[in-house]
């Protein structure tokens, strides 16, 4: 009797979960397909307020920016970390303290680390605002994010391998970089971009940090930039367009799903 009213639970608690996932997708496809066009892809934003009428090209590519910022800062820190936990870190205090830390940051509210990079770059260092510093307040968001499965990945990797190239007096810096990055860097490559993807869908940290309500013109790395999830806080918060917001929220998931659905398909290849 137990068990069945468990299993009924589980597939009740399935259903309500894939319900609602379901329906907050069809919504938002419904309603931004109708404001869909190549204009609003690929045009500046127009109106008055700002991006009630027009499109949202400069949104993307500003999005498309951070996240290549935040990926290419991340990836490094992130992979350098879990390297060193794996394989050269003989102390398990220290590797307690630094999965400890990891774990912690992991856990920061988005809002306090846009807040820790608007008060570190920008007024510490007198950084403007620009997509530089967005995309390194994203990358210490998601480096916990590509550590902890970087470090399963390195984990998973067969050991009697490493061995064989340690019996030959192989360093263990050289059998990392030629033999075990070397055949896993299509799963690197996919945890990566999951956490890009992550990465590009937050508003808060890039808010304070490089995200501008309305740009003239395509942004570089020292520029403020338009952003997608940001412009989309502002056009409902502000309750300029409740169209353009869909369209934007289309848009921006279509960009997300695209990712993580080239992921699914570039791990499974990998294997």
């Amino acid at each position: 009797m137990k068990r069945a009213g468990l299993i009924f639970f589980v597939y009740v608690t399935a259903f309500l979960v894939l319900a609602a996932t379901a329906f907050i997708f069809v919504k938002i496809l419904a309603e931004g397909t109708r404001v869909m066009t190549w204009d609003f892809i690929f045009e500046f934003p127009q109106g008055m307020p700002p991006g009630t009428a027009g499109g949202i090209f400069p949104a993307i590519v500003g999005s498309l920016l951070s996240g290549l910022v935040a990926a290419v800062a991340a990836s490094f820190t992130a992979i350098a970390l879990a390297a060193w936990l794996t394989f050269f870190c003989t102390n398990k205090t220290v590797y307690g303290i630094c999965r400890f830390c990891t774990e912690c940051v992991s856990g920061i509210p988005s809002i306090l680390l846009g807040l820790f990079g608007y008060s570190f770059f920008l007024m510490h260092l007198g950084v403007p605002k620009s997509v530089l510093t967005a995309g390194l307040t994203l990358a210490i968001m998601i480096v916990p994010f590509i550590a902890v499965r970087t470090e399963k990945i390195f984990r998973e990797f067969p050991v009697a391998q490493i061995e064989a190239a340690e019996a030959l007096g192989i360093s263990k810096a050289y059998i990392l970089v030629t033999l075990i990055i070397r055949k896993q860097v299509r799963q690197l490559a996919v945890t990566v971009a999951l956490a890009t993807a992550y990465a590009m869908g937050a508003a808060a940290p890039v808010m304070f940090t490089g995200a501008v309500l309305y740009a003239r013109e395509l942004p570089g790395l020292a520029d403020p930039f338009m952003s997608l999830p940001y412009h989309l806080y502002i056009l409902v918060s502000e309750g300029y367009s409740l169209n353009m917001a869909y369209g934007t929220a289309f848009v921006l998931l279509i960009m997300l799903l695209g990712i993580n659905i080239l992921c699914r398909f570039a791990g499974r290849s990998g294997r």
